[in-house]
This record gives structure tokens, sequence and C-alpha cells, in this order.
């Protein structure tokens, strides 16, 4: 049970708004269609709608007056688990763990003055979601781990000169989760533990215009700090010392991009990116309440790579490509059945329409090739050995405006 919680503490802190995450171990990048169709290579420096405020918002000022963005993302992570427990406790390998989720966001940007520029967006910049068969042989360290995030990223953009940019934003972020398991006692009653929290944080970027054909971003997310409050409870009142409440201070980690955009051509784009998260802040996690302990987690700070390249078929039809690299932020003898994460190639296609002047729309899809996450996961007084077989299938589609 207290290693159970421990788990809600990570499962918060890696949140999202729907489904397991896709990039830099926890985080959601599907932060726009636009970027997706490049593997969202050098989204620093692309700036292509107003989107930007969330990877970097020094971009606004290449934006028009006023500009409306509204994309929404169909993901459906799959992981299924093959593998042994100890002492044998019969049932299956829990059948797949991933599902369908809906991920959207949306963006507002606003030209103040020349030079002064305003934004809002509104997206899951974190997520995490996974479900297996009540009877599973896992069905005492896992079986329902969902978590939702909300964050509110204001922002402002400044052109210092014909060449630089710089950009800022307050981030407010809202995390809730639900996490389930059975505990192996009298007929194995259901735990279910709950949490919610709100933090804050800051984005800044910097905008380069090295010459007229290269762009250089740089952008840097902060840590959001939490202090989750919630409490657990159990299906059966012979096990009711394990209900009541509980706290966890949890930190989610920052990280800083560095994008480049260079035009080859009138008709060609090519895009690059190297993003670090500091996943490292997930040393140990202390819990405190109806049960106390700290959990040695040992993640590490990681990178992500990618590449894309947009052709400009025409006026109206653009088309993109793109692949990326993201490592994974936990081995096999520190990963859990409650988050079977790995290291993940991306293969992305993509384009763009323009219905108008005024409006154009965005589309893409990306397969994510997992690397066979492995497990030996100790918990509960079973020991879960195994692997899983997993991949990432995602599309989206976006609307914007002008005006």
């Amino acid at each position: 049970m207290k290693t159970r919680f421990n788990r809600l503490a990570v499962s918060l802190a890696l949140a999202g708004c729907g489904s397991a995450a896709h990039a830099a171990g926890f985080a959601l990048v599907e932060q726009n269609a636009s970027g997706l169709g490049n593997a969202y290579a050098g989204q620093a420096a692309s700036a292509q709608d107003a989107s930007t405020i969330f990877f970097n918002p020094a971009g606004m000022t290449l934006l028009p007056d006023r500009q409306l963005v509204v994309a929404g993302h169909l993901i459906k992570p799959s992981a299924e688990f093959t593998g042994t427990v100890s002492p044998a406790i019969g049932g299956g390998d829990g059948s797949d763990a991933g599902d369908w989720a809906f991920v959207p966001n949306a963006y507002f940007a606003y030209r103040v003055t020349p030079d002064i520029h305003v934004g809002v967006g509104v997206n899951a910049p974190f997520g995490l979601k996974t479900e297996y068969d009540a009877d599973w042989i896992g069905r005492y360290q896992a079986i329902k781990s969902e978590v939702k995030t909300i964050n509110l990223n204001s922002s402002i953009a400044y052109k210092v000169s014909e060449t630089l940019s710089l950009g800022a934003g307050l981030n407010i972020q809202w995390i809730e989760a639900e996490l389930t398991n059975r505990i192996p006692v009298l007929g194995g009653p259901l735990v279910t533990i709950k949490g919610d929290d709100y933090g804050w944080g800051y984005n800044l970027g910097t905008l380069w215009q090295v010459t007229p054909a290269t762009r250089i971003g740089l952008t840097y997310r902060s840590e959001v700090d939490y202090t989750l409050e919630g409490k657990s409870s159990t299906s059966s009142p012979v096990v009711g010392l394990l209900d009541g409440p509980i706290m966890a201070e949890v930190t989610l980690p920052d990280s800083a991009s560095l994008s480049v955009f260079h035009k080859l051509s009138p008709q060609w784009d090519l895009l690059a990116d190297v993003t670090w998260t500091g996943w490292s802040d997930f040393d140990d996690l202390p819990i405190e309440g109806t049960v106390n302990k700290t959990t040695r987690e040992n993640w590490k700070d990681i990178l992500r790579y990618s590449l894309g390249v947009t052709w400009h078929m025409s006026d109206k039809l653009s088309l993109r490509g793109g692949v990326a690299y993201d490592e994974a932020p936990v081995s096999d003898i520190d990963r859990t059945p409650r988050i079977p994460d790995g290291a993940r190639t991306w293969v992305a296609v993509g384009g763009q329409y323009r219905l108008s002047q005024q409006s154009l729309i965005d589309f893409g899809y990306a397969h994510l090739f997992v690397n066979d996450p492995g497990l030996q996961s100790h918990d509960n007084g079973t020991t879960l050995n195994g692997v899983y077989e997993s991949a990432v299938d995602i599309v989206s589609a976006q609307l914007t405006l002008n005006f």
C-alpha cells in the first residue's frame, strides 16, 4: 500500500490530459498538430503559429496581429506484458494496458504594439494512463493508473531588434489522479487512491534570426512543485486501516530545448531540435499521512533528438516529414507496471492546407516504435518479471484562424 502511493506521486508528477505519455520520458509533446508531421523538430525556432506560446513564447513576434489555434490529438498507446510473478498467484498477462485517448490544446496570440505580443494557451504538458485486467498476475502492483493535467500558459514577447526576440510565460497547472490495485490479504480487496493539487511555473524563450534563412530558438520550462493531498480507500471494511488522508511533495521536472529552422530554398525547410528533461528530480519520493515511506526511484535526465523537413508544394499545400528519438529515464530494475516506459523512435508525416487568407488546417500522423521495456518490479510481496511489447499511434488535426 505504501509503495502504491509512491506510484501515485510519480503519476501525478508525470500526468497529462488523457493518455500514456509520448516524449521525454512522460512528457506530452503533442502541443499542436502543425509540428507532428515534423516529429516536433525545430519547434522552438519555427514559430509557425500561436502554439509557439508553449514551445517558445518569443516566436509570437513572427505572428500576424491576431491568431487563434485549436488542435486535437487521438492517441493510441499499446503495452502488452508477457512474464511471470512470484510467488505464483494465477491470472493472465493483463491484456493491452493502453487505450484510446483524446488530448486537446488551444492558443490565442495578439499583437499589442509593433514590438509587443501577448498570448494564452491551454494544454496538457504531461500524461499517463494504463489499465490492466482486474485479475492479471500483476494485480497486487497495479491495475488502473489514470492522471490528468490542465495547464494555463499566459505569455508575452518583445521584439528587441529585427533579429532578436525575447519571451516569457506563466504556467498555472492542475493535476488529478486515480490509481487502483489489489492487496494480498482476505481475498484481495481493491485499494483506490485519489489525489489532486495546483502548482505554478514559468517558461522563457529567445529567438535569433541569424541570417534571412536561419533562425535559432532556445527555450526553458521550469520545474513545478506540488503538495499533493488525497486519500486512500478500500473495498473491504476489514482492511479499513488503510483508509485515510495522504500527502506527498512532488516536483515535475524542468526542460530546455535548442532548435534550428533553416530555409533551404523557397520550397524546402529543414528543422532540427534537441530537448533535455530533468527527470533526475525523481531520485526519491517522501510520503506522509496514513502511510509514511520514502521510495527511491532512480530516474535520470534524458535527451530527445528530432529532425524534420517541410516541402511547400504550392501556395496552398505543404507536406511534412520527420524522425525523432526519445531516451528512456528509467531502467528495467526501476520500471513499474504503472509506468511501463521505454525509449522511442518516431516516424511522422503530415501537412498543411490553406483554406483562405485567414484560415488553414494542419494534419499529421506518427508511429512510435518503443524499445521493448523490461520489468523487474518488487512490490506488495510479489516480484513481477517480464517484458512489454509497446507502440504508440498518434493522429492530429488543427485549425488556425487569422483575423
